[in-house]
């Protein structure tokens, strides 16, 4: 019997996984998930689990700094993902079975002084750096000023990228136009690949506390048609190319936030292509829904009437400085608790790691 998850990748989405916990990896990959990705906060849950007490431990013996701690961990969890969907990466020729890479958060916090160009010049640096040696490892640049500054350079210099924390047209135009640039200066193009994080359920969360005037028929589903225009718009760029490897949307914030819609909300409006990065609960939850069979829904938009209205309504450039705002805080935020998370298991464990 086919199981909600895998009727979603038989419509043509690939499944990635908003974790890289050894665990839920291997469970999500019998459900058809082919990639992952990390960050902060997923590091520092594993880290609470006391699971990783040991490796942790071999970290602190060696003398190594918080904040160094922090980058290894991650190091240790991106890899054993990495070696899950190795095969993918490689039956698919690079088009998938890769798992994301961060680069520091703190690029990004608003104590960081440096410049647009030296965040970039920093982004280039740690890009080149933690993806060094790796096949089917991606490395997750913020579309931020700093983000977007580094693209070229770091898609020139052969790194697969996943840029992130998209919202608007704006942004994706820009990250998507400097990637193409860079890409444009490798020798090749047989591996360029490239994808794109629209995140689209904080967008109805802040269409329901900043445009409360939506009609019931467009207010919270305007991350969905932001999302739906913007794979349009990708794959018609794409399209003439004549590349190897997609070029791909990731739809990220696919939990819901509201209560009262159904778990499957994102997961089904986005189902048919390009990649989807659902949270454990998110997938676990669609699992436990008997007789679920997703079908193609990522090239169907509500009604011309709803789209004028959310046209005429929302005001994307607002909605782009705000959520970048609280996307940064998020982004910050959560290496710090994690910095902070490793200070308090150094204390904690055994006297060999103080």
């Amino acid at each position: 019997m086919t199981t909600p998850l895998e009727s979603l990748v038989a419509t043509g989405t690939k499944l990635w996984l908003d974790s890289v916990d050894p665990a839920l990896v291997q469970e999500n990959s019998k459900f058809g998930a082919t990639g992952a990705t990390s960050n902060p906060i997923i590091i520092s849950d594993l880290i609470k689990t006391g699971r990783f007490d040991d490796k942790l431990t071999a970290f602190l013996e060696k003398g190594l700094k918080d904040e160094e701690i922090a980058w290894q961990m991650t190091d240790f969890f991106v890899r054993q993902a990495q070696a899950v969907f190795a095969d993918v990466n490689a039956a698919t020729k690079g088009n998938d079975g890769y798992v994301s890479f961060e680069l520091d958060p703190l690029l990004e916090d608003a104590s960081c002084k440096l410049s647009v160009s030296e965040k970039a010049a920093r982004y280039v640096e740690l890009g080149k750096k933690w993806s060094a040696g790796h096949t089917n490892r991606m490395i997750k640049v913020p579309g931020t000023p700093g983000g977007l500054a580094a693209l070229e350079e770091l898609a020139a210099a052969g790194i697969t990228l996943n840029v992130t924390l998209l919202f608007t047209n704006r942004q994706y135009v820009a990250a998507r136009d400097a990637v193409w640039r860079g890409a444009q200066k490798r020798k090749s193009l047989e591996r360029f690949k490239s994808v794109y994080s629209i995140f689209i359920s904080r967008i109805d969360v802040y269409t329901k506390q900043h445009v409360p005037d939506l009609s019931p028929a467009a207010q919270g589903i305007v991350g969905i048609v932001n999302a739906k225009r913007l794979w349009r718009e990708n794959r018609d760029f794409w399209k003439d190319k004549k590349l190897s490897l997609a070029q791909e949307f990731i739809f990220a914030s696919t939990g819901t936030k509201d209560p009262a819609d159904p778990p499957d909300k994102y997961v089904a409006a986005m189902a048919g292509s390009d990649i989807q990065t659902n949270p454990p609960k998110t997938n676990a939850a669609i699992q436990a829904m008997p007789n679920k069979t997703f079908t193609r829904a990522v090239d169907q938009l509500p009604p011309q009437a709803v789209l004028d209205e959310i046209d005429k309504k929302v005001d994307f450039k607002k909605l782009e400085t705000v959520l970048m705002q609280e996307g940064v805080d998020k982004f910050a935020d959560p290496h710090k608790k994690l910095l902070a998370l490793i200070a308090q298991k150094r204390a904690s464990l055994a006297p060999a790691g103080r």
